[in-house]
This record gives structure tokens, sequence and C-alpha cells, in this order.
């Protein structure tokens, strides 16, 4: 469950080039492609974002959904939280678990900085947060 809402807590809607992810030493950790998918820093494709909300790993299982009112689920439609519009991220407890800030810094829950999505809708930054620091690969 942890895997799953990392990678929710990075990226989703419209972007026209590639987006860079970045650890919070600006690292590069990995980056979105314009088709969903999503690649390490070496260029191998971890996994996909669909435009749909569905998450999937590299062998195309899918191992969650973020749905269009910001409901995070796992792969059997759980509830496992959510993410507000003003890119507060919660557990299915609602307990605030971290921050996707409008300029891309994504904060855990001390506002601690652990990495940036720049010009990446937040939907698929928290996305991107599953694999890139969960390892959800």
């Amino acid at each position: 469950m942890k895997l799953f809402f990392s990678t929710l807590f990075f990226a989703i809607i419209h972007f026209t080039f590639s987006q860079t992810v970045q650890n919070s030493n600006y690292s590069t950790v990995g980056y979105i492609k314009d088709d969903g998918s999503v690649q390490n820093s070496n260029y191998s494709t971890i996994g996909y974002i669909k435009s749909d909300g569905t998450v999937q790993n590299s062998n195309y299982s899918t191992v969650g959904y973020i749905k269009s009112d910001g409901t995070i689920q796992n792969s059997n439609y759980s509830t496992i939280g959510y993410i507000k519009q003003d890119g507060t991220v919660q557990n299915s407890n609602y307990s605030t678990i971290g921050y996707i800030k409008e300029d891309g810094t994504l904060q855990n829950s001390n506002y601690s900085t652990i990495g940036y999505a720049k010009n990446i809708n937040k939907k698929w930054a928290a996305s991107a947060v599953f694999f890139f620091f969960y390892h959800l690969n």
C-alpha cells in the first residue's frame, strides 16, 4: 500500500514534453513522457500512467487507480488515500501524509521536501512518487 500511495504522490493530465522528477537534492530520478510512460534515470520504462487514471507497473499489471475526484485506490479498488484540490495528500483515514505544492515541490507531512515534479498535474505527480520514491517497479 505504501508503494502505491507513494507513486501517486507525484504527476497526471497536461504536459507536452517529458517531465523530469527530481529528489530533494535536485538529482533526476526519472521522467514521465507525454504518452504516460514512466522511466527511471537510465531511461528504462518502469511503469505507465493511463489517461483514465490507471497506474500500471512495467509488466502492464494494474497497481492502482487515481479517480477524477482525487480518490486513490489499490488494484482491488479499495480506497487507500486522497489527493485534495489544494495538493494535500491524505491516507484512507484522512490523515495528511504529504503535500504537492503549486510549484511542483513534494513535501512529506512535516513539510520536509522529498522531491520536485515541475509542470506536472498533481495526479501525475502522485503517481510518480510511487515509482521513484517507493520503487514500485
